[in-house]
């Protein structure tokens, strides 16, 4: 009995999500594009020389305060660099 229950709550919750997506609103597409724009761009640039045999690798370790709607988060931070 509990999984033709199950089954049928999964239809019908399938069902609800196909039929809010064949109707688009313009709410909703207007809300998808402002999340486009404000995210942020990254340029990756590739690094053309391989670090030779007797290369180090120097890395320096942190920890940093990020202010989050939860409240203040202490996060860890790493910066590494070949020499």
């Amino acid at each position: 009995m509990k999984r033709t229950v199950f089954i049928v709550g999964l239809l019908a919750a399938v069902l609800a999500g196909t039929s809010a997506m064949a109707e688009p609103s313009d709410r909703g597409a207007s809300r998808d594009f402002a999340a486009q724009s404000s995210r942020q761009r990254i340029t990756i640039y590739p690094r053309h020389v391989q670090p030779g045999p007797t290369s180090k690798r120097h890395c320096g370790a942190w920890l940093a305060k990020e202010y989050r709607v939860s409240g203040t988060v202490i996060v860890p931070r790493q910066h590494c660099y070949w020499d």
